[in-house]
């Protein structure tokens, strides 16, 4: 047999390294492309010029692409036969990557647990995205709910990893010769600085976008994320296929924009939980909480933490879960990220 079905949870080895076919070089055309999915609007990403005056050599790839370009290799290992991607932990952005870039990925199997039912399992690894050069430009962990090949097959002894609830402050990588204190917040979009928030205060985005299927069906096939569950209609009884969670990542991250315009690059990823599914045909809308603040060796850039919420159809709100403890059935996406920001 020379076709790939795809790992099913028994197939998982606890401390298996995974290297990840196939490794893609970047170049503009995957930003023209993220900018016109999502739209995003942040000022580091989209100008050379806005970039150089922040003391770095050009503008990068935006952060959560080059997220998606490192997820999309690990589908075929890790999620083709997935349930549901579960959540995030322990993700780092360690170096900008730039258009001529080759982006490679390996993921280190961390943890495995058997579901309940015996049909399927969640399965934890540690992603590293490297660079040409060998260079782990990003890393972090998920963990998704895979199908069982064998309801009867014999799995291995359960070992659910320890992760921390957040990335410490003092973990953080700025990008080198990162510097805002030149920084041009018209251009950027808003005047609101660092200081200007405050943990604990929440910010309504405002804006909603609505899924298309086209949209969706363009950003699986961009980042190679090939999941059946949002690749192949037959895959789900009603024929709806489920929206991509990085898809719904970066449309709130847009819609942020409106009300955090100068928190320019994301460095961490502490947590994130896929709350609901998200089909064609919802409207997205966001709203953020500031959760924390810190001050870096770098000029003129502070680092802010925040909890990113997006919610579908109705208006923004701040609710996020119900008397019983769990997720609002509105509620898509509850991320907690650190991003740079000007003082």
């Amino acid at each position: 047999m020379k076709t790939n079905p795809g790992r099913f949870f028994e197939d998982y080895r606890l401390g298996e390294l995974i290297r990840h076919a196939v490794p893609r070089t970047v170049s503009g055309g995957e930003r023209a492309l993220y900018h016109a999915l999502y739209p995003a609007r942040g000022a580091l990403y989209s100008s050379d010029e806005f970039a150089r005056a922040c003391g770095l050599a050009a503008a990068p790839i935006d952060d959560l692409a080059a997220f998606h370009l490192v997820f999309g290799k690990t589908v075929p290992d890790i999620s083709l036969n997935a349930v549901a991607n579960l959540g995030y932990a322990e993700g780092r952005w360690l170096k900008p990557v730039w258009p001529g870039d080759t982006l490679a990925a390996e993921s280190t199997v961390i943890g495995l647990r058997e579901n309940s039912n015996g049909t399927s399992g969640v399965v934890w690894v540690r992603t590293r995205g490297l660079n040409q050069r060998g260079e782990a430009v990003l890393e972090y962990v998920r963990w998704v709910m895979v199908r069982k090949r064998h309801a009867d097959a014999p799995v291995p002894v359960s070992v659910v990893p320890d992760l921390a609830s957040a990335v410490a402050a003092a973990d953080l990588v700025l990008p080198e010769g990162l510097d805002f204190s030149r920084y041009d917040f018209a251009l950027a979009g808003e005047p609101h600085r660092w200081g200007d928030y405050a943990p604990g205060e929440r910010i309504d985005h405002v804006d909603g976008v609505t899924i298309e299927e086209a949209e969706h069906m363009i950003a699986t096939r961009l980042w190679q994320n090939t999941a059946k569950v949002h690749f192949d209609a037959t895959q789900q009884p009603d024929g709806r296929r489920l929206i991509y969670g990085g898809h719904v990542i970066s449309l709130a991250r847009a819609l942020s924009f409106n009300g955090l315009a100068n928190a320019q690059m994301i460095v961490a990823l502490n947590a994130g939980v896929h709350a609901n599914p998200c089909f064609a045909g919802d409207t997205v809308r966001a709203w953020s909480e500031v959760l924390d603040r810190a001050e870096t060796a770098a000029p003129g850039v502070g680092a802010i933490r925040l909890r990113l919420v997006a919610v579908k159809d109705g208006a923004a709100s701040f609710a996020l879960r119900g008397e019983n403890g769990k997720y609002a059935p509105e509620v898509l996406l509850d991320l907690d990220y650190w991003a740079l920001m000007p003082t």
